[in-house]
């Protein structure tokens, strides 16, 4: 079954016109597949193991058994066709139909590394990003370590660097929409060269076989089409370049920075200048000459930055509670052990469990928690006997106090 991703993509490069050899051989799939996936709904989730269970896929293959078989035939004549490869099964035993074994054949057959060349993309195609950390020597001489996030796009070379204190999923994807929303619209295509918030699995074949959950919802709502590269082995994707050690080469290593405001205003001072002012060494056309013709072949982004929430799935604990990443936030105590979607914004969370929602201000101190005062009233009086009544109000008190199960008394 081709992947969910996999899919998406399929979809938004035949909404934007590419014919259906060419995303064949991007994907690395028949013409016919494509013609079929095309014709489905649109993509609605990446979980692939619960569509491969709706569509009841997954019976035991006849040509498994000759696994061992084809792997060392292919071994010794990689080139074998796989009309002869079926024909040499039926002689020592196979009684399958000829699918299954040629599928087989697909999975486990060599694929052969093509050269590295350059690839310079149509407009609007290609955006390449990558995080990257680099040790920052002050003018005190004391040293910190600096993360930052570069985008670029790779037709006009336009490039859009921020400074992000880690390389979590949620710093990725907030930085890909403000990076977005920067170049002027969403390119059809984005590539990770090190995606280790992007993709949680890989198969044996480089193929991703669990995307991040989080990451993987936001690439839907933005209808954008993910390209990853083999782990150390960027040459799957064409030409990769170094994107971050440019970054650090031309900037970090050029420049001597008195504090982290020093450094992010010369940071927006010379992205103006290799965007504007600077003809590209790989174009010899300065960026911004290039995005003007560029930017109508972007698509609009769909999400304002501010409006951005991952989803995360929860549920209500006894003490009508949400737990997420050691933040507590307040429900109805009526939503006590319902399950829900915490929506996480940049500076707020918005939790619906059943008919039951709450927006709280985010939190950010470890372990902290924020309680309603609706909330608290409600919870106070849900339960019965004054003990209990006295013990509920000092936990609403006593931030530090951990919640537990109430009994009646």
């Amino acid at each position: 079954m081709i992947d969910m991703f996999k899919r998406h993509e399929i979809q938004v490069l035949r909404r934007a016109g590419h014919t259906r050899a060419d995303i064949a051989e991007r994907a690395g799939i028949s013409v016919r597949s494509v013609q079929r996936v095309e014709s489905e709904p649109a993509v609605a989730h990446v979980d692939t193991a619960v569509e491969r269970a709706r569509r009841s896929i997954g019976r035991p293959s006849k040509a498994e058994p000759f696994r061992r078989f084809v792997v060392e035939l292919l071994t010794a004549e990689p080139e074998v066709l796989s009309l002869e490869v079926l024909r040499r099964a039926k002689l020592v035993g196979y009684r399958g139909g000829k699918t299954a074994l040629y599928e087989l054949v697909h999975t486990v057959r060599p694929v052969p590394v093509r050269p590295m060349v350059r690839f310079e993309g149509l407009p609007g195609e290609f955006s390449q990003h990558d995080f990257g950390e680099v040790d920052v020597r002050w003018l005190d001489a004391t040293r910190t370590r600096v993360h930052f996030l570069a985008s670029r796009l790779k037709y006009s070379r336009w490039v859009e660097v921020a400074i992000v204190p880690d390389e979590q999923v949620e710093t990725l994807v907030r930085g890909l929409v403000d990076h977005f929303t920067a170049f002027g619209g969403v390119p059809l295509l984005a590539v990770f060269d090190r995606p280790k918030t992007v993709a949680l699995k890989w198969g044996h074949d480089g193929q991703v076989t669990e995307w991040n959950p989080i990451f993987a919802g936001v690439a839907l709502d933005l209808s954008l089409g993910i390209e990853v590269c083999w782990p150390a082995s960027p040459q799957q994707k064409g030409s990769v370049e170094n994107l971050v050690g440019w970054v650090k080469g031309s900037f970090f290593k050029q420049r001597r920075f008195v504090d982290e405001a020093d450094l992010r205003t010369q940071l927006r001072e010379w992205l103006v200048e290799v965007n504007t002012l600077r003809p590209s060494r790989a174009t010899r056309v300065i960026p911004s000459v290039r995005l003007a013709e560029e930017r109508p072949r972007l698509r609009p982004v769909k999400i304002a930055p501010a409006d951005l929430a991952l989803r995360i799935p929860i549920g209500v604990g006894p003490t009508g509670m949400v737990l997420h990443d050691t933040h507590r936030y307040s429900m109805p105590p009526e939503a006590i052990g319902l399950p829900g979607t915490l929506y996480l914004y940049r500076d707020h969370v918005r939790i619906g469990a059943g008919r039951f929602t709450a927006r709280h201000d985010r939190l950010w101190e470890p372990d902290a928690h924020s309680t309603l005062p609706e909330h608290r009233a409600q919870h106070v009086a849900a339960v019965s006997g004054k003990r209990a009544k006295r013990y509920l109000q000092r936990e609403h008190l006593s931030p530090n106090v951990e919640m537990r199960p109430l009994r009646n008394v």
